[in-house]
């Protein structure tokens, strides 16, 4: 017997407004008009840095782009296909999407980017994002 799930497309809306508020994800159509899953972020912080853990299965490091701009942090990423169907063959069925994906996100202090490190390994992007030291007050003398 089949399981028969409804479809509810505002309940995502939904959670997407409750959970999104420190990071925000950001819809992206792939290259046939679908959907592309979601960029899954993990945002911690650890001794004066902020360490961002993403999720990009399939994604070669090249393909990786990370913008900093004071506390906006934005990834973006493309999936390739690597293998165009030859002429003889015919998909039957497909589930993985292909094309690109970003997410932006705001962090509560601004990130020094001379001392960000990013690593890309097994398809999970890992980034250390050190704090910008804070201004320090001065005093100035009245002649």
């Amino acid at each position: 017997m089949a399981n028969v799930t409804r479809f509810d497309p505002f309940n995502d809306l939904v959670d997407d407004f409750f959970k999104g508020f420190l990071v925000r994800p950001l819809a992206v159509e792939g290259a046939r008009g679908e959907t592309m899953p979601r960029m899954k972020v993990d945002v911690a912080e650890k001794n004066g840095a902020y360490l961002v853990s993403a999720e990009l299965p399939g994604v070669k490091k090249e393909d990786i782009q990370i913008t900093i701009d004071g506390a906006q942090v934005t990834l973006a990423a493309e999936v390739k296909r690597e293998k165009e169907a030859s002429q003889d063959e015919r998909v039957l069925h497909t589930e993985r999407a292909y094309g690109k994906v970003s997410r932006s996100f705001s962090l509560p202090q601004e990130i020094d980017e001379a001392k960000a490190e990013a690593k890309f390994r097994d398809g999970v992007l890992e980034l250390t994002l050190p704090k910008k030291a804070a201004a320090q007050r001065k005093q100035i003398a009245i002649q």
